[in-house]
């Protein structure tokens, strides 16, 4: 898969169409959340949790406060919203590489604010608002 494209309708087809992705992904990859405020970005990570065999226990959620959540399951998920990032620096702190580039799958929200740290392979995931509850989602493979 090069480049797909989705019409939600719904909060439930929205995960459901991250939960079938999820199946195909494995540890290393980064899927990078693109869209305005509200536009289903966590309920997508939610589906991708329920494809990944999150923990029942684990409560998907927006890390907007703390940057990054940790969810368990046959792949971890390792959840950044980085909407309140003001420095690309401030992620360095945290020691980022190791979860991009370590044995779950990465998850970002709002990662234009990564600037130069940007990885170079992404899979790239653009939520756009069709309706009170219809998303474009559009799902493309960057620097495969």
């Amino acid at each position: 898969m090069r480049a797909a494209e989705f019409l939600s309708h719904s909060p439930e087809e929205t995960q459901a169409v991250a939960e079938k992705l999820a199946k195909s992904l494995k540890p290393g990859v980064i899927v990078c959340l693109f869209g305005e405020l509200g536009a289903g970005k966590t309920t997508f990570v939610q589906g991708l949790a329920k494809g990944l065999k999150i923990k029942k226990s684990e409560t998907v959620q927006s890390p907007t406060f703390v940057i990054m959540n940790i969810y368990h399951g046959k792949v971890p998920i390792y959840h950044f919203d980085l909407y309140r990032l003001k420095d690309a620096r401030q992620i360095s702190l945290i020691g980022y590489e190791e979860f991009l580039y370590g044995d779950g799958v990465a998850v970002i929200e709002w990662p234009e604010n990564l600037g130069s740290l940007m990885p170079e392979k992404y899979l790239a995931v653009h939520l756009q608002h069709k309706g009170e509850n219809s998303r474009l989602i559009q799902v493309k493979i960057n620097g495969f």
